[in-house]
């Protein structure tokens, strides 16, 4: 399926000449949408998922809970055998995540992402979901940093016509681990304010930088429309995973599912420049479409689920903080279960 998105072609001259990821044509808005996510986030979440820190992940953890009876399903290793002698009945002992917990987050902010017919852009989901995890995972001295990829490098050739550079890299910019309220608003500010630059980057190259250089075990996030082939960022999504625990956050827009019957539509590739003009009153084409989108968003979750990354889905057209909500709460009920996912 092709990544084509009903928008128009980005700025073939974007800005150059600065190393810093706040774009000041971006900055009064970033700090808009952040301003208004922080009052969201803090209000929802505070109010749905209070109770004992647990992590975001349904990890084992390593710090002793509570005992409670054994379940089928458990694991034998967590047994608590001094309450089993005293009560006769056979007891688990409950852990939870470290308090002092690194999270990192891979973003994907490549032009792909600079697109919504819904709710919001898929970027402002990004920018939005990366302000959940801060705000769920960023307490009791825990840190937060990110790697944050956009498009091709300003200096980068262009291609013909004045088209989007060719397939790269892209830029990546390393975010450093930090604890504290202040210095993690500076971090969503230097997100939120990451100018989307033309051109096609490497979700493969972004997962990697998570690899490197090797860090304790914590929880490694990455958020991204995973539209980039899988053969790109599957291995380094399982490699990932060896050391960490992954959760995989799918940006999706309705458009990328299904197509509208509004006769012609000129779609652009926001990639790559390339223009097309589809007729959507075809009824054979938008079940083509469709068809196609279905197997690919199948792919994704299989090579996701196959990484064994959690994997979270948020679209443009609903509410994806009650998503979040949903899934941290499903995962803490897994946790509770004796279960792992």
């Amino acid at each position: 399926m092709a990544r084509a998105a009903a928008v128009t072609p980005a700025d073939p001259h974007p800005s150059s000449g600065t190393r810093t990821p706040i774009s000041p044509a971006t900055a009064p808005r970033s700090e808009a949408v952040l301003s208004r996510l922080q009052l969201l986030v803090t209000r929802k979440l505070d109010g749905l998922l209070q109770g004992d820190y647990a992590g975001l992940l349904p990890g084992p953890g390593s710090e002793a809970g509570e005992s409670r009876e054994y379940r089928p399903g458990d694991d034998v290793r967590r047994m608590d055998w001094p309450v089993t002698a005293r009560t006769t009945m056979p007891h688990v002992r409950r852990t939870v995540a470290d308090r002092e917990l690194e999270t990192w987050l891979a973003v994907d902010l490549s032009a792909s992402l600079d697109f919504g017919t819904g709710r919001w852009l898929k970027r402002d989901v990004v920018v939005a979901a990366a302000a959940a995890l801060a705000h769920l995972t960023v307490r009791g001295g825990n840190r937060i940093g990110a790697v944050v990829g956009s498009g091709a490098d300003p200096q980068a050739p262009t291609g013909r016509r004045g088209a989007a550079p060719p397939p790269g890299p892209g830029r990546l910019v390393r975010l450093p681990a930090r604890g504290g309220r202040r210095e993690t608003q500076g971090l969503l500010r230097a997100i939120a304010g990451t100018e989307i630059r033309p051109g096609r980057s490497d979700l493969g190259a972004l997962v990697d930088a998570l690899n490197r250089p090797p860090r304790r075990r914590g929880v490694a996030v990455v958020i991204s429309d995973f539209l980039a082939p899988p053969q790109q960022w599957a291995r380094p999504l399982r490699k990932l995973r060896v050391r960490h625990d992954v959760l995989a956050i799918e940006v999706v827009d309705p458009r990328e599912l299904e197509l509208p019957d509004v006769g012609v539509l000129p779609v652009v590739d926001p990639e790559t420049g390339e223009l097309h003009e589809v007729q959507t009153a075809d009824p054979r084409l938008r079940r083509r479409y469709a068809d196609a989108a279905a197997a690919q968003r199948a792919e994704i979750a299989a090579q996701l689920r196959g990484a064994g990354a959690a994997h979270l889905r948020l679209r443009t057209d609903t509410d994806w903080l009650l998503e979040m909500v949903r899934f941290v709460a499903a995962q803490r009920h897994a946790r509770t279960r004796g279960t792992t996912r």
